[in-house]
């Protein structure tokens, strides 16, 4: 069982657990992701380990309310505890210092950038990052990545905050005053990478993107996360979550994303018809 030392509401269905994990943060690494079981009977689910302290043994996890796993897990306070957490999982992000890098968050996706960011910059490296969102209110740890960034550029669909517009706009933007990143990272919903890396593309910028299909045990054992990259069927439990953004079968991996999106619905109608609970919104 692990302990949920403190609880936070970072936005609208987005919540914060710093959950007691000794083993899990004495090993983690930027890019790594843990699995999550709330309960006895739940699913199991990836979840990106935005934070790490190893000294106080502790792992940070950020998630949005999507489906029934998620809206119970948002329903548990500190004190209580998690069935199961299972990591460090997958490859750790390759970080070196690179001269300049680029890291691109949308979204909850800003939670896994974060920490590629930090060590990034830790080892030398000069760091622009991106934070990107419909509104304000969804642009998450934006002091946090702020601390570690050489500069950091913030868009919104609606303008509320920073620049209006989309996170492609702004590597535009930068490309135009001459930035040539030795290396970029995105993270966030799929059609946002997909579009960043088809802009990255046109502006000849190499690009690595963590991605987020189906999964189920995160070992490598079920074949469920399968993704082609370069042709070739991968893993992303083990051979990812990181890819080279390029390399992507985008088509096949949105289509699989969407594969039990009518299930899912069923599921969570289901369970707020049960309940009546909507205390994530």
């Amino acid at each position: 069982m692990f302990k949920i030392l403190s609880k936070e509401k970072l936005a609208p269905k987005e919540y914060s657990f710093w959950i007691d994990a000794p083993r899990i943060a004495s090993h983690a690494k930027p890019g790594q992701f843990v699995s999550v079981r709330a309960s006895e009977t739940g699913e199991r689910i990836p979840l990106t380990i935005a934070d790490f302290d190893a000294e106080k043994g502790r792992i940070r996890l950020i998630f949005q309310v999507v489906g029934k796993s998620t809206a119970l897990m948002s329903q548990l306070e500190a004190g209580d505890e998690i069935k199961d957490v299972a990591g460090p999982l997958g490859k750790a992000s390759e970080t070196d210092k690179f001269g300049t890098v680029l890291l691109i968050g949308g979204g909850i996706g800003i939670a896994a950038i974060y920490p590629i960011l930090r060590k990034l910059k830790q080892l030398g490296s000069r760091v622009i990052a991106i934070l990107g969102a419909r509104t304000a209110e969804l642009v998450i740890l934006r002091e946090e990545c702020k601390k570690y960034c050489d500069e950091l550029i913030i868009t919104t669909d609606d303008g509320s905050l920073g620049e209006k517009g989309l996170v492609t706009d702004a590597m535009k933007r930068l490309a135009q005053r001459g930035e040539k990143p030795d290396r970029c990272w995105c993270v966030g919903p799929s059609v946002m990478m997909k579009f960043c890396q088809k802009t990255a593309k046109e502006l000849g910028w190499p690009i690595w993107v963590s991605l987020n299909p189906l999964m189920l045990d995160g070992t490598g054992m079920c074949g469920c996360c399968r993704v082609t990259i370069d042709g070739e069927i991968k893993f992303a439990c083990v051979d990812g979550p990181e890819f080279d953004g390029h390399k992507v079968d985008w088509t096949e991996f949105m289509n699989r994303l969407a594969q039990y999106r009518d299930e899912e619905k069923i599921s969570m109608e289901k369970y707020e018809a049960e309940t009546g609970e909507k205390s994530w919104l």
